[in-house]
């Protein structure tokens, strides 16, 4: 097994979260997650987290409060995904990496076919005790 460090971006606005579906061949095509990508080894997470968005959507962003870190085996590789709570003055528009980006409702979130490594940051933003933490945040 490979183990592979990913971080993810969490916008929230107005009670949507922003979630972004992986254009045809890229990995996991067709799959949603939230933004973001590998770990460098000479960065932490954050870093990681500021300069994926910047390379993926072209925004810049601040790094707020973990939500979720978990490992899931997809294959060959352990995905180690870290995901992040994001605030940004902008609003992405494109990406690099998605052929659709979609702000949805937190209640609706499970309704897409979310990446497996994603699934767990899902479960807690629809947690009823995390939904209140996110209208706080807002």
């Amino acid at each position: 097994m490979r183990r592979l460090e990913v971080v993810a971006a969490v916008f929230v606005c107005d009670g949507t979260v922003l979630a972004c579906r992986r254009a045809p061949g890229k990995t996991a095509a067709g799959w949603w997650e939230f933004p973001g990508g590998k770990v460098d080894e000479d960065e932490t997470p954050e870093a990681a987290l500021v300069r994926e968005i910047r390379e993926e959507l072209g925004i810049s962003i601040s790094v707020d409060a973990l939500i979720d870190r978990s490992v899931t085996t997809v294959g060959d590789n352990d995905i180690d995904l870290s995901c992040y709570l994001v605030t940004s003055a902008d609003v992405p528009t494109h990406s690099t990496d998605h052929d659709e980006l979609r702000w949805v409702s937190i209640g609706s979130l499970p309704a897409l076919d979310w990446a497996a490594p994603d699934l767990p940051a899902v479960a807690i933003l629809t947690s009823s005790e995390y939904r209140v933490q996110l209208e706080q945040h807002q």
